[in-house]
């Protein structure tokens, strides 16, 4: 019989909360955290473009499991606008498309239009973006120059505040559901006011649960492993289930938790009657299960802890 291939890195658990520089695209900035902390398994909870900077969740070990969830909660940026021209990427990388006068674009005209981009929207995808169609991402038809139909889509824009103005840019933070263009949110409120708009720079704020949560540049993540080594790299890393922070929590005893690691499905007294919930066996959480139709607690995500 063959020798099982030895797995290599740590099996070390945890999420980082990594402060993506410019310019870095968010897979290259996983590879680097991976290496540095030199982790068996990693992964992030969604791109952030290389033109944006900010947050960007990095799942390590068993986190890994709850990445999905990340993927789907809301997200929080801080934007930079510029009011009179539109370019191909939406951003300040593509080539002006069009440039149209603001001189009669004045605060207050901005204060009226921002309020009908708040509540459920919808959204055309840009061509610039990660969507496929017919098995190509949007962004390579898109430097092919090819343009294809795309779908509105509708989002929630939970809120929109106007920041520092400098007239033709002023700023905006917006809390928004996944699937939200920055860019496009730009582009629109640009329209309304009918000289068009892009975006000159974008920070991610924050993620699901992680809001005002401190963040972690590339440089302090390399001093920590020069000055700590990999003792303090972990220290720097979340529990795993901060990522689920605004979930009920289920306590289990060693009975219960036994059928739950079989992924057997078991009845906890007073425990919620929908949704997910935190599964813990004393102070250890053990998994992320569901509650069924019958009342029980499904297990849909092991921890292994190692």
């Amino acid at each position: 019989m063959g020798r099982r291939r030895r797995q290599r890195g740590r099996p070390v658990n945890g999420i980082l909360l990594l402060d993506k520089p410019l310019g870095e695209s968010s897979n290259h900035a996983l590879q680097h955290v991976k290496r540095l902390f030199d982790a068996r398994k990693a992964g992030h909870t969604g791109s952030l473009d290389p033109l944006a900077d900010g947050m960007l969740p990095i799942c390590l070990g068993d986190a890994t499991k709850l990445s999905a969830f990340l993927l789907d909660a809301d997200k929080y940026y801080q934007f930079r606008v510029r009011l009179g021209e539109t370019t191909a990427t939406g951003d300040a990388e593509g080539d002006v498309l069009t440039r149209r006068p603001t001189d009669d674009i004045d605060v207050d005209k901005l204060r009226e239009v921002l309020p009908s981009f708040t509540g459920a929207i919808d959204q055309l995808p840009p061509m610039y973006s990660a969507l496929k169609h017919q098995g190509k991402r949007l962004y390579e038809l898109a430097r092919e120059g090819v343009e294809v139909e795309r779908e509105p889509r509708q989002v929630m824009i939970h809120r929109l505040e106007l920041g520092d103005i400098e007239l033709p840019e002023f700023e905006l933070s917006v809390h928004c559901s996944k699937g939200t263009y920055v860019r496009t949110l730009a582009e629109d409120i640009g329209e309304a006011l009918g000289c068009g708009a892009h975006v000159v720079a974008l920070r991610r704020t924050g993620v699901g649960p992680y809001t005002g949560y401190p963040m972690y540049g590339v440089d302090a993540l390399e001093a920590a492993a020069q000055e700590g080594g990999h003792a303090a790299l972990d220290e720097l890393l979340l529990p795993i289930d901060t990522a689920l922070g605004d979930w009920p929590e289920v306590r289990v005893g060693a009975d219960a938790a036994f059928y739950l690691k079989q992924g057997q499905a078991v009845l906890v007294p007073k425990a919620p009657t929908e949704g997910w919930v935190r599964i813990y066996q004393a102070e250890d959480f053990i998994a992320v299960g569901q509650v069924q139709d019958d009342g029980r607690i499904a297990p849909k995500r092991l921890m292994t802890g190692s």
